[in-house]
C-alpha cells in the first residue's frame, strides 16, 4: 500500500484565498480532522517592533496577521477579500492561470506596499489602491545553495510546507524521503522537464536519485517557499562546495586528530609509546622532552586509549588542556578496561541472503569503566606537579571544566560512581592542592543526567550558579567560588526549576521554566519565569492554566507565549518580557474537527496516591463512540522511567497507539506515579534501588478512585502495555500485581537492569550491583507470572540488549508459564511501533480483556510515514 507523505500527519499549509483541494490528516473513517490557528511563527521587521504571521483556517484557507508591539494591536495584514478579488482579475486577464498560494510577505519601510511571495512568483500589492503588479521572475536557480551530500536524518523543525521540485536533468529523477531513522522511503519519480509538488515538514530531508539508484543531491525542507531545481549546474555547484569546504564530520575528525598548540604557539604536547612528550615550535635545536615515564598500553596518555583500533595519527593525540599563559598543561591518563560488546544477528539483511553478525560497545551496570585522571606539568622544564586524587578516587566521570584567567588554578567536576556524591573541585597550580568548591551528597541519587538538575554556570566576579535538590526541590544557588560559600539561594519553595532558558550576566537576571510554581494547577505545567541573581524579583511571566512555551523577539523585549493542556487547544499571546504583561492576544486554536473525529479530548484526573496525601495526576482516553451506559475494559499505557515524567501535558491532535487500542472498545489511561521526576525529591526517591515499584501502588489507587467516580470503568478487566522501561513495567505488573492487572504487552523491555545501559540503570539502582538488582528483575522473578503476557522485541535493538527479553523467555519456559513471544526481524528499539507490532499488541489486549478485535485493521496510522 502506498504510504502517505510525512507532511500529511499533522497539518497542511494552504495560503490562498480560495478553496484548495489538498490532502489533509484523516481519521480512520477518512474524515478531515485538523487543528487550526494553533501556531504563530513570527516574521519580525521594523526594528523588531512589528511582525507578521499566517494561520491556517478551515477549507484550505489562510489568514495573514500583522502585529504592532508598540501600539499593542493585532490586525489583518491586508484585506484578504480585496486581494482575492484582484488575483481573480489577474487570472481573467491571463496574468496568472491558477489562484496563487501566498507563502510569505515583505512590507516596505513606509508600510505602503507589501510584496507577496507566491508559488507563481512575486507580486507587489499597493495597500492604498490594492493594485497588484507582478515582478520579473528571478533568473537564478532557486535553492541551489541548499543542495548537499551525503543525506542526513530528518528532524522536526516546524510546521508542514510544500516542495516544488523541477527536474531539468534530461533523465528521470527519483524523489526519496530520508526518515527520522535514516531510512529511505520512495515517493515516486519526476520525468525530464516535469515538476512535482510534495507536502512535507520543515526539517525533513529529501534525496534525489537517478534511475540507476545513484544518489545525486539532498536538501532539507525549510519554512516558506521550497523550490528545488535539479540540473547539471546545481549538481556541479554542490560538488564544488563539497570539495572546497570539509564536512562537519571531517572538521570534527580533523580537530580530534590534531594536538592543539599552547595558546602562545610555542609548545605542543603529543604521545609516543603511550607517554606524554612536549616539543617546542620554531627551535630546530630543541629536542622533544619526555614528560612521563609510566605510560603503558594499559595506562596510556592517548586521547583515544579505550578504542579497539587506532590509526597511527590518533596514536599521537594527547588529551591536554593548556593554561592561558602557556606555562602549564593538564594531561589526562586513561587506564584501559575490558570492553563489553553486544552482539546481534540480522537475520534478513536487505542486500544478501545470509544473516549478518553485528556488534557494538555497550557498558552495563557493574562493568569497569575507563576514566581519565589528571597529570599536571610545567611547560618550560617538564616537571610534574603532583595532584592528589583523594577527592576524586572513584569516578564515574571526571570532567575538566576550565582554567582561571590568571592560570593559577583549574576546575574539574567529579561525579562519583553510584551518583551519590558530586564535587566541583579546584586544583592549584603552585602545589597541586585540591579543594572542593561545591560538594553535593545524597543518600539516594543525584539526578546528574538531566540538564535542569545538573545546571552550573560561571558568573562574573568569580561566582557560580549551581542547581541542587538539597532542599527537597530543584533550585538554584549562587556561590562565591573563592571561598566555596553560598552567597544566596536564587530560588526557593515547594516547586522545581525545570530548565534554564538564558542567563543575562549584565542585567544579572536568570530566565527559566518552573513546574509546580502556580498553586492550584497541574504541578507538571511549565511556567516561564525570571529572577535576579540575588534571589529578588521572582516573577511568573506567563499566565493561563496550561503548560507554556515561549519565543522571544530578536531584541528580547517581547515574547510569544503559547500554552495548552491535553483538554485545551493552544492559546497564543504576546507578552512583555520585563513583567509578563499582556500586549495582545494572538490566537485561540480551533480544535472542533479533532473533537468531532475523536469523540472527545482526554480528561485530566487527579487522585490521592498510596499515602492518601500526595496527588497523582493522569489522563483518561475514551473510545471514539463512548457510551457512559456501557462498561469498558481499562488499559494503562505505562512508562515509569525515573528520568522524567511521562503523561502528556500539552495539547495533541492525535494519540496514535492509544487511539488504536481505544478503537477496539477500551479505555486507555496514562498515570505518573511515585518514582518519576519533577515532583519533590522524596516523590522521586521511591525508585531508588526499587524499579519494580514503578509507582504501582499509586497507579492502582488512582484507578480505583477513577472507577468510584465513573461506573463505566470495569476494573475486573485491566490491561497494561509499554515499551523499553515501560516494557519492564508492563511485565512487572503481572509479576507483583497480577491480581489487579490481567493482561500485559511488554515491548523491548529492560527486564533485568544488569542487562541494560550503565548510565541509566546505575543512576537509579546504584553501584555496586547487588541483590537489589535481582529483586527488581523480571527475569529472576518470572516464576511469579499471573495473567496473560505478550513479549515483543526487535532483533536489531541497539538501545536495550534484545537478550534481556530472550532471557525472560527462557525463565518463563523453565517455570512452565504460558505466554506469547513475538520477535520482529529487522526491527530496532520499539518493535511494537511497527504497523504489524502495533496491530498485534492491540489485538492481544482486546482478545484477553474481551473487547472488540478488528478482523481487518482500520488503523489510519498504519501506512503513514512516522
Amino acid at each position: 500500500m502506498f504510504r502517505q507523505p510525512p507532511s500529511i500527519r499533522h497539518r497542511v499549509t494552504c495560503c490562498s484565498f480560495v478553496l484548495l483541494l489538498c490532502s489533509v490528516l484523516t481519521d480512520s473513517r477518512g474524515q478531515s480532522s485538523r487543528l487550526y490557528r494553533d501556531r504563530v511563527e513570527p516574521h519580525w521587521f521594523a526594528s523588531d517592533t512589528k511582525f507578521w504571521y499566517r494561520v491556517e483556517l478551515p477549507g484550505g484557507r489562510a489568514e495573514f496577521v500583522l502585529v504592532d508591539t508598540v501600539a499593542g494591536t493585532r490586525v489583518p495584514a491586508f484585506d484578504h477579500t480585496r486581494v482575492a478579488t484582484e488575483f481573480a482579475k489577474e487570472r481573467k486577464s491571463g496574468a496568472g492561470k491558477n489562484a496563487p498560494m501566498i507563502r510569505s510577505l515583505e512590507f516596505s519601510d513606509d508600510m505602503a506596499f507589501v510584496t507577496l511571495a507566491t508559488d507563481g512568483g512575486l507580486w507587489t500589492l499597493d495597500l492604498t489602491s490594492y493594485k497588484l503588479q507582478q515582478q520579473e521572475p528571478d533568473a537564478r536557480s532557486p535553492a541551489r545553495e541548499r543542495l548537499f551530500m551525503p543525506p542526513r536524518k530528518s528532524v522536526d523543525r516546524g510546521g508542514d510546507v510544500e516542495l516544488k521540485v523541477t527536474n531539468e536533468m534530461g533523465a528521470v529523477v527519483r524523489l526519496v524521503w530520508i526518515d527520522r531513522d535514516g531510512q529511505s522511503v520512495s515517493y515516486g519519480s519526476i520525468d525530464p522537464g516535469a515538476k512535482k509538488i510534495q507536502h512535507t515538514f520543515a526539517g525533513h530531508v529529501w534525496l534525489l536519485k537517478s534511475e540507476d539508484d545513484t544518489s545525486l543531491a539532498a536538501f532539507e525542507a525549510v519554512d516558506g517557499l521550497n523550490e528545488i531545481v535539479v540540473d547539471a549546474a546545481s549538481l556541479k555547484a554542490m560538488t564544488e562546495r563539497r570539495m572546497n569546504r570539509p564536512s562537519r564530520r571531517d572538521r570534527r575528525t580533523r580537530d580530534r586528530n590534531t594536538n592543539p598548540p599552547s595558546p602562545n604557539g610555542q609548545y605542543s604536547a603529543f604521545v609516543q609509546n603511550h607517554n606524554l612528550w612536549r616539543k617546542t615550535f620554531g627551535d630546530s635545536s630543541d629536542r622533544p622532552q619526555q614528560l612521563s615515564t609510566d605510560g603503558t598500553v594499559d595506562n596510556t596518555f592517548r586521547k583515544y586509549g579505550s578504542l579497539a583500533q587506532l590509526d597511527q595519527q590518533q596514536d599521537l593525540i594527547a588529551d591536554v588542556r593548556w593554561s592561558p599563559d602557556s606555562k602549564f598543561l593538564v594531561a589526562f591518563q586513561r587506564i584501559k578496561v575490558p570492553e563489553r560488546r553486544v552482539y546481534l544477528v540480522q537475520s534478513s539483511p536487505p542486500n544478501q541472503l545470509q544473516p549478518r553478525l553485528e556488534s557494538y560497545s555497550y557498558a552495563k551496570p557493574g562493568d569497569d569503566i575507563s576514566v581519565p585522571l589528571p597529570r599536571l606539568f610545567a611547560a618550560d622544564d617538564g616537571r610534574e606537579i603532583r595532584v592528589s586524587n583523594e577527592l576524586f578516587g572513584n569516578p564515574y566521570r571526571l570532567s575538566f571544566l576550565k582554567w582561571s584567567e590568571d592560570s593559577s588554578r583549574f576546575w574539574m567536576l567529579y561525579n562519583e560512581r553510584g551518583h551519590q556524591t558530586l564535587r566541583l573541585l579546584e586544583v592549584l597550580v603552585k602545589d597541586g592542592a585540591v579543594r572542593p568548591v561545591v560538594e553535593e551528597r545524597s543518600k539516594t541519587f543525584i539526578h546528574y543526567s538531566d540538564g535542569g538538575k545538573a545546571f552550573r554556570e560561571w558568573l562574573p566576579q568569580n561566582q557560580l550558579l549551581w542547581a541542587s535538590e538539597r532542599s527537597g526541590w530543584n533550585h538554584l544557588y549562587r556561590y562565591d567560588v573563592a571561598t566555596g560559600n553560598v552567597l544566596n539561594s536564587v530560588t526557593r519553595g515547594d516547586w522545581n526549576v525545570r530548565r534554564i532558558e538564558s542567563v543575562d550576566r549584565e542585567a544579572e537576571v536568570i530566565w527559566f521554566f518552573a513546574v509546580g510554581i502556580v498553586q492550584g494547577q497541574d504541578p507538571y505545567h511549565e511556567q516561564f519565569c525570571r529572577v535576579n541573581f540575588d534571589g529578588s524579583g521572582l516573577q511568573v511571566l506567563t499566565d493561563g492554566d496550561g503548560t507554556h512555551e515561549v519565543t522571544f523577539s530578536p531584541d528580547r523585549q517581547f515574547f510569544i507565549d503559547r500554552f495548552s493542556r491535553v483538554d485545551l487547544a493552544p492559546i497564543t499571546q504576546l507578552r512583555r518580557s520585563m513583567d509578563g504583561a499582556l500586549v495582545t492576544p494572538l490566537e485561540t486554536s480551533d480544535a472542533s474537527e479533532i473533537i468531532v473525529a475523536n469523540g472527545s479530548l482526554p480528561e485530566r484526573f487527579v487522585a490521592k496516591g498510596r499515602d492518601g496525601i500526595t496527588d497523582i495526576w493522569g489522563i483518561i482516553h475514551r473510545p471514539r463512540n463512548f457510551d457512559p451506559e456501557e462498561c469498558y475494559a481499562v488499559v494503562e499505557n505505562i512508562y515509569a522511567g525515573p528520568h522524567d515524567h511521562h503523561v502528556p501535558k500539552a495539547f495533541r491532535s492525535r494519540y496514535r497507539h492509544q487511539r488504536q487500542i481505544m478503537d477496539r472498545g477500551m479505555v486507555v489511561v496514562q498515570i505518573d506515579g511515585m518514582g518519576t521526576a519533577w515532583r519533590s525529591k522524596a516523590f522521586h526517591d521511591v525508585c531508588y534501588r526499587n524499579l519494580k515499584d514503578a509507582g504501582f501502588p499509586d497507579r492502582i489507587a488512582w484507578l480505583k478512585a477513577a472507577a468510584e467516580q465513573y461506573s463505566w470503568l470495569d476494573l475486573s478487566r485491566v490491561g497494561i502495555y509499554g515499551g523499553s522501561a515501560g516494557g519492564q513495567n508492563a511485565m512487572a505488573a503481572l509479576l507483583w500485581h497480577g491480581t489487579f492487572y490481567k493482561a500485559a504487552v511488554a515491548d523491548c523491555g529492560c527486564h533485568d537492569n544488569r542487562m541494560d545501559k550503565i548510565w541509566w540503570n546505575e543512576q537509579w539502582m546504584g553501584w555496586p550491583t547487588g541483590e537489589h538488582y535481582a529483586a527488581s528483575s523480571n527475569t529472576e522473578n518470572a516464576y511469579r507470572l499471573q495473567g496473560k503476557l505478550m513479549l515483543v522485541v526487535g532483533e536489531l535493538d541497539r538501545n536495550v540488549d534484545p537478550a534481556s527479553t530472550t532471557q525472560v523467555v527462557r525463565k518463563l519456559i523453565e517455570a512452565n508459564k504460558d505466554f506469547e513471544f513475538l520477535l520482529i526481524p529487522g526491527a530496532g528499539h520499539g518493535a511494537c511501533e511497527t504497523p504489524y507490532g502495533s496491530r498485534r499488541r492491540a489485538d492481544f489486549l482486546a482478545r484477553h480483556l474481551k473487547a472488540h478485535v478488528l478482523e481487518e485493521s482500520s488503523d489510519s496510522d498504519a501506512d503513514v510515514v512516522r
